[in-house]
């Protein structure tokens, strides 16, 4: 019987991404709805600029430190238990945060989200790897991925809505966010559980033929990966010892550096802008709109060329340029629209990026390298946020961030262009190995 690589691929999307796309989106709308609640909660905990920014960040030194062992333990447990258990426990942490009081709580409940959330996306990224053959791989983690931007461009006029709810119940608006806002991350953790699968051999909802076809399809593809023996705590050593590793994740810490860097303060400088709450939360989702246009078209771009490197680059530079534009400008309509722009140069890269550590990397190092690749990466995750506030704090605008971001962003990008050639994308059939590679 001949296979329909269409239809089966088809089907394993409609069964896998949609859920793990909504949770991903209650992932991020947990993560980031601290950038509205800051309107009125940094106020009433006497919160500056640098401190907001440090708890901003300091999430990502919770996921950073846990984030390899994370993705070790869904190796061990199964990405369906893993991945309940991390949504579990995040929703209860982020449900806490309504009743933060004081600068250590809010700090110390910041570490530990991210700390509960370690592993999600780097686990999911190596978990498609097991579901859809590298050729197609840019179109699904963008489609996953989409679910980072979509979150903010949906949950910044909800959020927006919540904070108006300010004095029900005797409770201070940006309480009600975090506890609304928590609800969706509780109830999939549950749904997850019952829903997903660990791997093809136990989709009952594939022919048997399909099952044997997509198995022996990824198996080849992991033959034809770079030689290595280590296995287990072997394998992970070899990750920490590739330099190639490094090198990505230090390319990572561009596009997280151009996602978080902006997207914590954003609320606030479209509030200066003099509009209302409910034009902040509309507004302010328009950037994400474009990064999540961005990363639909731009990975499925990537997939029908035939081409990575070049689609890596592009929003990099993109990203660079508007945020320049951004900080040389007073002009609101002027900020605004370079803001848009920097959103698509933020997330369009994201599912042409994570093509490459799966393709780059021995079969034995995939799940550690992917899991430090991802921690380097988020390293940034606290440095943007938290120079960036610093920076509001020293100078009184938000203009002297965007700069500093846009020549981290341009530095990222030059290492990029040395690292990704032609030849990365031999091992995905993406282009013909020759001699000038």
């Amino acid at each position: 019987m001949v296979i329909d690589e269409q239809v089966v691929l088809g089907r394993i999307r409609r069964h896998i991404l949609p859920l793990l796309m909504l949770c991903y989106f209650a992932a991020y709308l947990d993560r980031v709805n601290l950038s509205f609640a800051a309107l009125s909660m940094n106020a009433d905990l006497g919160l500056s600029a640098s401190v907001f920014g440090a708890g901003a960040g300091i999430f990502f030194l919770g996921y950073v430190l846990f984030e390899v062992p994370s993705n070790m333990a869904m190796q061990r447990f199964g990405a369906r238990r893993w991945f309940a258990r991390i949504m579990l426990s995040w929703g209860v942490i982020s449900l806490l945060f309504a009743f933060v009081r004081t600068t250590p709580q809010f700090l110390g409940l910041r570490f530990l989200l991210g700390v509960a959330e370690a592993g999600f996306y780097p686990g999911v990224m190596l978990f498609l790897t097991r579901w859809f053959p590298s050729a197609s791989r840019a179109r699904m983690i963008g489609a996953f991925a989409v679910a980072l931007p979509a979150s903010a461009a949906i949950g910044a006029p909800v959020s927006g809505f919540i904070l108006n709810l300010h004095g029900f119940l005797g409770l201070r608006g940006w309480q009600w966010l975090f506890i609304l806002e928590a609800l969706p991350s509780l109830v999939l953790g549950f749904v997850l559980l019952r829903k997903l699968v660990d791997s093809p051999r136990e989709a009952h909802w594939l022919a048997a033929d399909e099952r044997a076809w997509l198995e022996r399809t990824l198996a080849a593809e992991r033959h034809a990966l770079p030689p290595s023996s280590a296995h287990g705590a072997a394998g992970a050593w070899g990750a920490l010892r590739n330099p190639l590793v490094w090198l990505l994740g230090f390319i990572y810490c561009g596009i997280v550096a151009a996602n978080y860097g902006v997207s914590f303060f954003l609320p606030q400088i479209v509030r200066a802008f003099g509009v209302s709450l409910t034009a902040v939360g509309l507004l302010s989702s328009l950037p994400f709109v474009a990064g999540a246009l961005g990363l639909l078209w731009w990975g499925a771009r990537s997939d029908k060329r035939r081409e990575r490197r070049w689609h890596l680059l592009v929003p990099g530079i993109v990203a660079v340029l508007a945020l320049i534009v951004a900080a040389a400008t007073d002009y609101p309509p002027l900020r605004f629209g370079a803001l848009v722009c920097a959103g698509f140069g933020a997330f369009a890269n994201l599912p042409v990026f994570w093509t490459l550590p799966a393709s780059m990397l021995p079969e034995s190092e995939a799940p550690a390298g992917i899991a430090v690749v991802s921690s380097i990466g988020n390293v940034a995750g606290f440095a943007a946020p938290y120079a960036v506030g610093a920076l509001k704090d020293m100078t009184g605008t938000f203009a002297s961030g965007m700069a500093a971001l846009a020549v981290f962003i341009a530095v990222t990008v030059v290492v990029a262009a040395r690292v990704v050639n032609r030849r990365s994308g031999v091992a995905q059939g993406l282009v013909a190995p020759d001699a000038g590679a």
